[in-house]
């Protein structure tokens, strides 16, 4: 039975990490997108753009898997995404010194529930912020009452030191302890897939003297290790950029666990020397073996947390400055696949799955529709193409593409929908719901323009059937309006891309939609009038009508796409 509570007390510290880090990013919403976009300009800001960001979310789990998806959509470059995950090690040790100081120094479990209280009120108000700020409260009491269970639940090796007599057994082996530790260290948070469960639970080992502080020191970097797996998870399936900086990720980490474990003793020797400036005893000379005193206790925590500060800070202060070449190493062993000519018919941005954060998931989907708009734009090409055809052979390759573009637009609509399908509703703010609505009709509106160019082939198709074709004059129309639909292509991409789409932006739309329509009905009245005075074909004139109006409505869906940007405009 006390297995299981212990069990249950982890999961219940690890769902609360996880609310409480949900609730964060949804109340932080765009700001959060933005602030990390835009704060990494040179390594430096980005070191301290990873701190800041997982300081706040408390998980660099989570900041770093988000950054390798950021690396993935394109939102971040490889060497800005390594500084970001090198903060990211210091950010992370903020959970660590808030477990040792309030986890151990208080009681914080007697706050919890009230405070649980508090953000089950939070939780019934109409207000979606006041709703996120309940989520962070109510995971902030989880997790510290899972470490209060956890610490309940562990069996005192003084009364029962058989328990876990095979641990103590561990601590014998001289260096090969250290090794072994490391070892457990890491397969400990690979299972967990949490550094901030296993530090935890390497603080409750020391402070309930199972091992001693060199051992939990062995642990912290066998974590710092372990945390990677996650990453390299998150990028399996992504492109050779996010490979690359979930590589950096390991190559960071393990190089630091290679200059701590040479220089194991010094650096031991250089935390217990500022714990003991700190006024609290060496936790290299205190015997974990023996009933621990207060500051004993104190200082074996603090002791394991300085560690992990130190460790991440020399770490990143020592490999900040080679950045450029981490990410030309990483380059070189994850190599670039040899790129089809139709690889730009293929998902860029998404291809990674959804982020565990689903809130920041938004802008990898954002970059994915982007990226959709800009080849549909290409398929314009084809009917260029297709309407300046010189023979057979020409036409039925053309028409060939614009019946795969087509194809093409409905498989990246249902990919780009599904990923956005798979974002959990209740994990993101009421922001980035409405701007998953608005991503679900541009993506529909984009589709339809896939739809349009396989029906001028069709419309094209039938009138070579028919033993017809169009005059120079006719053809020369159509190029006038295919220009003016690329030019609302252009203004609409524009407006996808921009941050702050305004009512300028809505109203160089509307331009383009107007000057298609009357592009329309100047050239309909036109062959009409043609055909009132015999001097047209009508079979030929009926073709050419029918393809100017479908690509007429090709300008509908285009405005579309921008007026369903409208509801940003403040």
């Amino acid at each position: 039975m006390q297995a299981l509570t212990l069990l249950g007390a982890l999961g219940m510290f690890l769902y609360g990490m996880n609310l409480m880090s949900g609730g964060l990013q949804k109340a932080a919403g765009s700001r959060l997108r933005n602030f990390l976009t835009t704060m990494t300009s040179n390594p430096f800001k980005g070191v301290l753009t990873g701190i800041g960001i997982t300081s706040v979310i408390q998980s660099s789990s989570a900041t770093t898997v988000m950054t390798v998806g950021f690396v993935n959509a394109g939102l971040l470059t490889l060497t800005q995404a390594i500084c970001v995950i090198m903060g990211a090690n210091i950010g992370t040790t903020v959970t660590a010194w808030l477990v040792a100081l309030l986890g151990f120094k208080a009681d914080i479990s007697l706050f919890a529930v009230p405070l649980m209280a508090v953000g089950f009120i939070l939780s019934l108000s109409k207000r979606d912020k006041r709703r996120n700020i309940s989520e962070l409260i109510v995971g902030f009491s989880l997790l510290f009452l899972g470490l209060s269970l956890m610490k309940e639940s562990v069996p005192d090796l003084r009364e029962t030191p058989e328990v876990l007599a095979f641990i103590q057994d561990w601590t014998s082996y001289g260096f090969g302890s250290v090794l072994i530790f490391l070892l457990f260290g890491t397969v400990l948070t690979l299972v967990l897939q949490s550094s901030s469960a296993t530090m935890a639970l390497t603080l409750i080992m020391v402070n309930m003297g199972w091992i001693p502080f060199e051992m939990g020191a062995a642990m912290v970097l066998g974590e710092n290790i372990g945390t990677t797996i996650t990453a390299n998870i998150a990028a399996a399936v992504g492109n050779a950029n996010a490979r690359r900086a979930a590589l950096a990720h390991t190559l960071f980490n393990v190089f630091g666990v290679c200059w701590a474990l040479a220089l194991f003793n010094p650096f031991l020797q250089l935390v217990g020397e500022v714990i003991t400036w700190m006024g609290l005893p060496n936790p290299l000379y205190i015997d974990h073996t023996l009933t621990m005193t207060t500051n004993d206790a104190t200082a074996t925590l603090y002791g394991v947390s300085m560690l992990h500060t130190l460790f991440n800070t020399f770490n990143t202060l020592i490999l900040v400055w080679f950045t450029p070449l981490i990410a030309r190493i990483v380059t070189r062993i994850i190599k670039d696949k040899r790129q089809a000519e139709d690889d730009t018919v293929k998902l860029k941005f998404i291809d990674a799955g959804p982020l565990s954060t689903a809130e920041l998931a938004i802008g990898q989907a954002r970059n994915e529709v982007i990226h959709f708009a800009e080849i549909s734009r290409k398929g314009l090409d084809y009917i260029r193409g297709i309407v300046h055809a010189k023979d057979d052979k020409e036409f039925e390759a053309m028409r060939q593409k614009l019946v795969k573009y087509e194809e093409i637009s409905d498989r990246i609509e249902y990919e780009i929908a599904t990923f956005l399908n798979a974002l959990p509703e209740e994990s993101i703010s009421e922001e980035t719901r409405t701007e998953e609505k608005r991503m679900y009709k541009i993506i529909g509106e984009l589709e339809s323009l896939g739809d349009s160019g396989e029906a001028v082939s069709r419309i094209l198709t039938r009138r070579n059937s028919h033993k017809q074709s169009f005059s120079q004059e006719q053809t020369s129309k159509i190029d006038t309006m295919i220009n003016a639909i690329d030019h609302a292509y252009e203004i609409m991409i524009n407006n996808l891309r921009s941050e702050n789409f305004d009512a300028l932006g809505l109203r160089l739309a509307t331009d383009c939609e107007i000057e298609i329509n009357e592009l329309r009905n100047t050239i309909r009245e036109e062959e009409i009038r043609r055909i009132e005075s015999s001097n047209a074909n009508y079979l030929s004139a009926v073709y050419y009508l029918d393809t100017v109006s479908e690509m007429e409505r090709m300008g509908d869906f285009i405005i579309n796409i921008s007026q369903a940007l409208d509801s940003d405009i403040k």
